[in-house]
Formats: structure tokens, sequence, C-alpha cells
């Protein structure tokens, strides 16, 4: 019999001693290195050992830091948007913030955490970072002030180096098509007016917003249906031809004028247009602009995908012809006696170049909507195609729309009520606005005693109508007469003198 080989296994205390022995020694190590070797030294050391393990890995990692010098990289922000979605459910620390004056939270990861992404077979893994650093104060939009910034954010994207041909060619511009879908998806809808206390030359301080919730769509609005489906046709058309107005040589722009009484929904119209779309709208105020370098430097503070709107613009152009009709009859009268009140120096040549010239042409993706009452006092110059592109009167109160103030205001439908018919005629009989029949519809939610006010509400108009057209005729009878009178004792003095002279 041999002897049979045992081998012991080391006790427990030993194994402590030992670690506790292995700590000691890295310690003493990394406080000699720390005291002896300078810290240009040491980071070298560790970058080239660093390097040198690297260079046995096959992964490839791309940074992506949120600020490149003192401008901010849209690459990172693109990546945050992309991977907000993708933050696993079972997650337990995410940050989470609403910005100001937006309607839905945003959730980020927090740092040192990773998401795993797979494009195209490829596996693909995120890591955010975040550490403390030295302070930098990055300019803000204004270009008048800095905001400091001490946290050093970054994302390492990491994969296989043998894709990264087709990371950098395709999964990137993934990344930033996709994060402008989430954009949009988030996006709150904002109403621009210019701010009272504005400062001239300073951007961020030029427009101030608010959220725009107004409820209005083309689903709602009181149009005939062939006029809402020639607007959203022209509407997807003008979105979708980025390229073709670059070929050939025209501005990515399109106006509106949107013409006719008060009351037949021109706000609505333009709210409708902005949801839709997901435009935000500023609310252009001509008679605020003290000259065209003022409307210019608002032209290029303006956001793309937006609507500028400018209502009203015919009482705008008349303010500016009396005050040219003024200095024409009187050139001595007094400047700033002519301005006093409201200051309104923007000329006609300036608003065509606003919209037409080149300063049109700064800016992508652009609406400009016009509203008059009375489109027959506007220049010609202004209702030329590539200026205003489409007229769209808004009219009375037809019978379809009349359908459509009562689905929304009542929630019913012809079939339901007869006296839509009554209210139908009624209608075609005379002038009413969209904004006259909801005010009917809003004074009763039971659907019958509401209709019937209505039908009553319209007897009345006619009537009025009938009697003011009796009064017209009338004083025109009578001017009539009058005329004739008045040209028969002319020709009664007429033939007296003659026979005077004949005498």
């Amino acid at each position: 019999m041999f002897p049979t080989a045992t081998t012991e296994m080391p006790s427990t205390k030993t194994i402590i001693s030992a670690a506790a022995s292995a700590a000691a020694t890295a310690m003493l190590l990394r406080s000699i290195v720390k005291d002896y070797l300078p810290s240009e030294l040491r980071h070298y050391i560790y970058f080239k050992l660093k390097t040198f393990f690297i260079s046995f890995s096959s992964e490839l990692t791309l940074v992506i830091e949120e600020y490149d010098n003192l401008n901010q990289n849209h690459l990172f922000k693109a990546a945050e948007l992309y991977l907000e979605p993708m933050i696993p459910l079972n997650t337990k620390r995410m940050k989470i913030s609403m910005p100001k004056k937006e309607s839905e939270a945003s959730i980020s990861l927090e740092k040192d955490q990773e998401i795993i992404d797979i494009f195209n077979g490829i596996t693909l893994k995120w890591r955010f970072i975040s550490k403390k650093g030295k302070v930098k104060y990055i300019p803000r939009s204004d270009h008048y002030d800095s905001t400091p910034v001490t946290k050093h954010r970054l994302f390492e994207l990491s994969f296989h180096k043998k894709f990264k041909k087709m990371i950098l060619e395709n999964y990137l511009k993934h990344v930033v098509e996709k994060s402008k879908e989430m954009k949009e998806k988030k996006k709150t809808l904002k109403l621009f007016t210019l701010r009272q206390d504005r400062v001239s030359g300073r951007r961020g301080d030029t427009w101030q917003s608010v959220n725009l919730d107004h409820p209005a769509t083309f689903d709602t609005l009181a149009m005939d249906l062939d006029v809402k489906k020639t607007i959203t046709g022209d509407l997807e058309r003008f979105v979708k031809r980025k390229e073709y107005y670059k070929r050939i040589g025209k501005a990515w722009k399109r106006g509106y004028l949107l013409f006719g009484p008060p009351g037949t929904g021109k706000s609505s119209l333009i709210a409708a247009i902005a949801n839709y779309l997901k435009f935000d709208i500023y609310d252009l105020e001509l008679t605020d602009l003290r000259n065209n370098s003022e409307l210019r430097r608002l032209l290029i503070s303006t956001g793309n995908k937006s609507i500028l709107v400018v209502e009203d613009i015919d009482c705008s152009i008349e303010l500016h012809n009396r005050i040219a009709e003024a200095r024409a009859l009187n050139p001595k009268l007094n400047h700033s006696y002519i301005n006093q009140g409201n200051q309104f120096q923007v000329t006609l040549s300036g608003l065509l170049n606003f919209i037409d010239g080149l300063w049109s042409s700064c800016g992508d993706e652009r609406i400009i909507i016009f509203t008059t009452n009375h489109k027959e006092k506007l220049d010609p110059a202004l209702l030329r195609p590539g200026r205003m592109d489409v007229h769209i009167h808004m009219s009375y109160c037809t019978p379809c729309g009349f359908k459509m103030l009562a689905s929304n205001y009542l929630g019913i439908t012809d079939a339901e009520y007869p006296l839509f018919t009554d209210v139908e005629e009624l209608i075609e009989m005379t002038k009413v606005t969209p904004a006259e029949i909801g005010e009917q519809l809003m004074k009763s939610e039971e659907p019958e005693i509401a209709l019937r006010g209505l039908i009553e509400f319209l007897e009345h108009k006619i009537d009025d109508d009938e009697r003011k057209k009796r009064e017209e005729l009338s004083v025109a009878a009578e001017a009539e007469g009058s005329q004739k009178l008045e040209i028969e004792n002319g020709n009664v003095e007429k033939r007296v003198g003659i026979r005077n002279n004949q005498d």
C-alpha cells in the first residue's frame, strides 16, 4: 500500500491574515506613490497601463460629453432623449424632472448606470457618467450672460471595434432621428408674445411664452369638409417638401391669408393648424415695433417649425398710411407729434422684405399667417403668391358648420332632432357667424331648449335684417327723389335763364 497524499485546506484565520497583509501592502504602496510621485507622473503611468490593457480588448468606446468646449453638444441631448424610453422597468434609481412650462416629466439615468441596445444585430452598451470638475462658464442663448457648470456629464458608448464604421455612419444618425421623434411627442406647444420690457439686441429678452392649451382641431372646426381637406392637404405637402424647396431655391415657408367677418373662426383655425403640425405660435403686433430693423431681429429670434401670426394686418397698414398721408399734407408737421401714442415706423417695403425677401430665408419650416376683416384694404403687393400663397375665406356659418357646432356643443346629430332642418333653412336666409351660433347653443345643456332658442334668435335676426333693408331702401328712395327734384329745379332755372337771355 502506498501512503495516501493528503492536502490540508488553509484555515479561515490564515486566509483573513493573508488578505489583511495584502491590503496593508497595497495601502502602503498607494501612500508611497501618492507622497513621492508627482501627479503628472501618476496620471501618465495610469494612462499607459489603461492603454496597455485596452490594446488587448476588442471593445471600442465613444465618449459623448455634454459640452464641446463651451458649446452644447447636441448629440448628448439626442442620446438623453433616445435612451429615455429604454430605461429598464426594474431600475432602482432614476432621475426625474419637469422643466419649466412643460407638461410632461422627463426621466433620465442616474450616474454609472448602463443600458444595452441592439441595432442591426449589434450589441451596444451605454453608460452614463457624472462627476464633479472644474467650474466652466457656459454662455447662455442670449450671449449676454453665462451659467456656471460644475458637473462633468458624459455618455460612454461601447461596442465591438469591427462595427466602428456602421456605428459612426448609421447608428448615430438613427439615434438623432429617434430623438427628434421623441422631442416632437414630448413637445408642449407655446404661444409667444413680445415682452414689454425687452432690451434691444438681446434675443433672450425678446419673447415671453405661455403654454398653448387651445383645444381647437380640424375635427371641431365649424367649416365645410372640403375646405378642411384642402387646408390639411396643403399643410401636409408643405412639411414634406424640404428638399423640394431647397432644389427650386426658395425659402421653406408658406403664407396664409385668413379673411372674413369677425367671429368666423380665424383664431380657432390658427390654433387648429398649430395643434395639427405641433408648431409654436409667435403673435406679432406690428404697432409695437419701432422700425424695420427690430422687425428683422424678431424674425431671426423665432424658432423653426413655428407659425408667425399678424392679426388684423389691415389695421396696421391703415395706421402707417394715415401717418404717411399726414406728412404728405403737411410736411412741416412735427415728427414727434405724429408719433405720439402709437409709434409705427415699419414700412410696407420692410414688411414685404420680412415675408418674401432675403430675411425670410432665416429659418426653416415656417408658416406666416395674416388675418384681416377687410381684404380689399390690403396693398396688392401683400397678396401675391410667394407672400400670401393661400387665401382662405372665413365665411358666415353654413348648414355643414352648424352640424359641427351642434355636435361639439350639445353632442347631437341631425338624425336625432328634426329641428335641425328648421335651423338650416333659417341659416341660409341670413348671415350669422359661428361665434353667434355657439353663443346661443351654450345657453342651455338641454338640446331641445338650445335649438329652439337658436331658432328664435335666427328669426329675430332675419326680421332685423329685413327691417334694415327697408330702411336702407327708404333712405335710398328719398335720396333719389331729392336728386330728381334738384335736377328738375335745375332744368327750370336753366329754362328761365334762357328766356331771360332771349328777352
